[in-house]
């Protein structure tokens, strides 16, 4: 499989003819919003089996056979070339496929209102075949140790109709805000906690869970060994019943960051407890702040290198956005960013006429635009490019896998990608 990134003039039958590809199937695989009228920068997964790589200065083979993880006399076999031929700039060699790794994915889905919609379903049924858990959210806590359940509708079904298994998502939000009262009496008040445990236990065997899923958010720093005891408490409790327990955690990089989003999460004591964590590495760009790529590579690395520095990585999934923002220019604190998948935003590349970036230091593709109003905006947004260099940290730091927030956005390329680098893994019964 191929990345290609759209140069001026090309057109998507010259890029075809490139790669002995058809129109169709191209479309088809990145369910093109823009045939006709492809945005240069734009990227496109081309399904042809191996890749092509062409020499750029500096380049020897043996160089390029270490870059793509192959012996080089395989290489110069693999192209019918001497292992002593000097080498072009611009000599297209054929890179066979690599090995698959092994890699857990997550997916939760949110629904919201008071009816599930169609489309969400769809989103979940396509994303199922390449998922080994699907998360709802979430099952809010209340402060007697009741739940209130989200819409869940047909989701139970599609889990087990895809082997996924099916994640309890469970928070302490309360109006839609993650609260630390309502988390300071679940893992400090021992009659609400007990009832709180025997509700989840209830619920999970009711619908079919087997990961019980904590996403404790803006706790007090006092509850950090709260929820340490809490955390232990509720593993034995569940091994009982066979089922996996994990944790969401703030994206931190020392064990002495503080504040309300990170003091409570204690990484190494999670590390020790639980089976496996999902780490929120998202979000630096966010829609109340301004302008940047909501998930750069840099960033990511620290926090997943801490990560693995206090907890063994093969616990370690890295979370990741499906989603990208539209932030109108300037930036005025207060406002907010509109939400686009990958797929909105290349459309409004394509109509606004704009050529997407890419910022190799954020590893991420953006563009600017004017809108008919007058108004200059600035958008970041997710590629193959930028979900490739994250697929590459998956497999440097032997991570567990990938999680995203959320479904619903559409992003073919990534489901492709996972198809490409990655054996899922399906957790059977």
């Amino acid at each position: 499989m191929q990345i290609h990134v759209v140069q001026q003039g090309q057109t998507l039958t010259q890029i075809a003819q490139i790669y002995g590809a058809s129109v169709t199937d191209i479309t088809e695989a990145n369910e093109l919003p823009n045939p006709n009228n492809l945005v240069v920068g734009q990227t496109l997964v081309i399904p042809i089996v191996g890749s092509f790589y062409w020499v750029q200065p500096g380049d020897s083979l043996w160089s390029i056979a270490r870059k793509f993880g192959i012996n080089y006399q395989e290489l110069a076999r693999i192209n019918a070339i001497s292992v002593n031929q000097p080498l072009s700039v611009g000599f297209r060699l054929y890179i066979p496929t690599r090995p698959k790794e092994r890699a857990e994915f997550n997916a939760y889905v949110e629904p919201r209102g008071t009816t599930v919609a169609p489309a969400l379903e769809t989103a979940a049924r396509e994303a199922a075949p390449y998922l080994t858990y699907l998360a709802p959210f979430s099952f809010q806590a209340l402060r007697d140790g009741s739940l209130k359940e989200p819409l869940l509708n047909d989701f139970p079904a599609i889990a087990k109709a895809n082997n996924n298994t099916l994640m309890m998502v469970i928070t302490n939000q309360e109006n839609d805000q993650f609260s630390a009262e309502l988390g300071r009496i679940l893992l400090n008040d021992i009659p609400v906690q007990d009832r709180f445990l025997n509700n989840i236990v209830t619920t999970a065997r009711k619908y079919g869970f087997r990961d019980i899923h904590f996403d404790l958010e803006f706790l007090r720093p006092a509850d950090r060994e709260a929820y340490n005891r809490f955390l232990r408490k509720a593993r034995d409790r569940f091994k009982q019943e066979g089922w996996l327990i994990s944790t969401a955690l703030a994206p931190k990089t020392s064990a002495a960051q503080e504040g309300p989003w990170y003091t409570a999460h204690d990484y190494k004591a999670h590390g020790e407890i639980v089976d496996f964590v999902v780490i929120m590495t998202y979000e630096w760009g966010y829609s109340g702040g301004p302008a940047q790529a909501v998930s750069p590579i840099g960033p990511v690395r620290d926090v997943l290198e801490y990560a693995v520095s206090v907890m063994p990585s093969e616990k370690v999934m890295m979370g990741q956005n499906l989603y990208g923002y539209d932030w109108t220019l300037p930036f005025v604190q207060g406002t907010i960013a509109k939400a686009v998948s990958p797929q909105q935003a290349i459309t409004l590349a394509a109509r606004y006429r704009v050529p997407i970036q890419y910022d190799q230091k954020a590893q991420a593709p953006f563009f600017n635009y004017t809108d008919a109003d007058g108004k200059r905006h600035e958008v970041w947004f997710e590629d193959a490019r930028s979900i490739q260099a994250k697929f590459d940290l998956i497999k440097e730091l032997n991570l567990r896998g990938m999680s995203y927030w959320k479904l619903g956005l559409s992003f073919p390329q990534n489901w492709l990608l996972i198809q490409e680098n990655f054996n899922v893994v399906k957790n059977t019964p």
